[in-house]
């Protein structure tokens, strides 16, 4: 088999499956070259690919955490940036980000998201015919917004560059939205540094965290802010969009489990169809991290500098770890995924995108009997941050 992981159609048809599956089962850690005359190593098994993340020591997330970044821009902001920094820095910068994802903020998180999701679907069944899509991007984008402190005039144009900054036609328009978000956050930053409220932004302007080497709290600096801004604003979006619209469109291939899911009773329904949603849709596609000193992963040997791709998609397919892997099962029940990765590095924002999702698909069911696909569902082209782009549907009211 051809096997291409930079091919932008593998991932806009949604064909990759088979591409990964073929390595996973034939050649799990594989060379792939890469047009610049280098290459980078693709894991593909579930095993290896949480040994990887696992192993701090050995692989770097300083050096880029996608293929393809923009080497001068990820050393402007590493360091300084959570998802390309390594200790001390990030375990510095995770403690003061990190407490407002914390458990205990939950339920403040909650009355806003259901107020959010109730408004967005509300707004969507008036029409009948919809592009879910609509739906999936407002959901997460007006609760960040929401959550930052960002004014509400802002929110579209904000979640939309945002999307621009790690989906963008090129490295230059990917760079130049980026550029945007650090602009508009650091005039942002000045407001809330002269007037601060109990948002998001003014929170961490405030904290500090220990510094392990000194046992001083520092601050973050303006700089810092800035950068994980845009880092939680991206974070916040991509998972829960692309979750929420892949989740629909595999409970229409899949019409009996959402009947399943509409039917069945206790708390946790919802929950284990979230995680299901979650393992199948997959929006992180790979994650990146540069070999720091020789590692053996698989059997086979790294060396310090390879670059080292984790394919979280094959790792949610891998069927040494999930039975029958390819079915989507609502009521799957151990769902070890790794959608939001491992170790170090697990997303920040994940109690909040399963919150999101759990509101969103709660209301849904109450308020849907049944969606129907009118038009095709289409797909974005990134190897990266992936899902439905579009998907026009029709509803029948419960």
């Amino acid at each position: 088999m051809r096997v291409d992981l930079l091919d932008p159609d593998l991932f806009a048809t949604n064909a990759f499956w088979p591409t990964l599956r073929h390595l996973r089962q034939q050649a799990p850690v594989h060379w792939h070259d890469h047009p610049d005359g280098g290459g980078f190593w693709v894991i593909t098994r579930y095993e290896d690919i949480v040994a990887v993340y696992t192993d701090h020591d050995s692989f770097s997330s300083r050096y880029g955490m996608r293929l393809d970044s923009n080497p001068e821009a990820v050393s402007a902001v590493a360091q300084r940036m959570l998802i390309v920094s390594d200790a001390p820095d990030h375990t510095r910068l995770k403690r003061v980000l990190a407490g407002a994802f914390a458990p205990n903020e939950m339920p403040r998180f909650e009355a806003l998201v259901r107020q959010v999701v109730r408004e967005t679907v509300t707004e969507a069944l008036d029409r009948v015919e919809f592009d879910f899509i609509d739906i999936a991007k407002q959901v997460p984008n007006r609760v960040v917004c929401a959550f930052m402190g960002v004014p509400r005039a802002d929110w579209e144009w904000l979640g939309d560059i945002a999307t621009e900054a790690f989906e963008g036609a090129d490295e230059q328009a990917r760079t130049g939205a980026h550029s945007e978000i650090f602009l508009y956050f650091g005039e942002l930053l000045g407001e809330r540094r002269k007037s601060p409220g109990e948002d998001f932004l003014s929170r961490i302007a405030a904290d500090g965290a220990l510094s392990e080497e000194t046992g001083e709290r520092r601050p973050l600096t303006d700089e810092e802010i800035v950068f994980n801004c845009n880092g939680v604003l991206a974070g916040a979006n991509e998972t829960t969009r692309y979750s929420a619209a892949g989740g629909v469109l595999a409970f229409m291939e899949n019409p009996g489990q959402w009947d399943l899911l509409r039917s069945s009773p206790g708390p946790e329904a919802i929950p284990a169809a979230v995680e299901e949603i979650l393992r199948w849709t997959v929006p992180g596609v790979h994650a990146m991290r540069t070999a720091l000193r020789p590692a053996r992963v698989g059997g086979v040997d790294i060396a310090p500098g390879d670059r080292v791709t984790v394919w979280n998609a094959s790792a949610n397919r891998d069927e040494s770890v999930f039975t029958d892997p390819d079915a989507f099962l609502v009521r799957r029940t151990p769902n070890r995924h790794i959608t939001f990765g491992a170790g170090r590095h697990l997303c920040l924002g994940a109690r909040l995108a399963r919150l999101e999702l759990g509101v969103l698909f709660e209301e849904l069911t109450s308020r849907v009997k049944e969606f129907r696909p009118t038009g095709e569902a289409l797909f974005n082209a990134s190897n990266f941050t992936w899902g439905v782009r579009s998907l026009p549907v029709a509803v029948t009211p419960a």
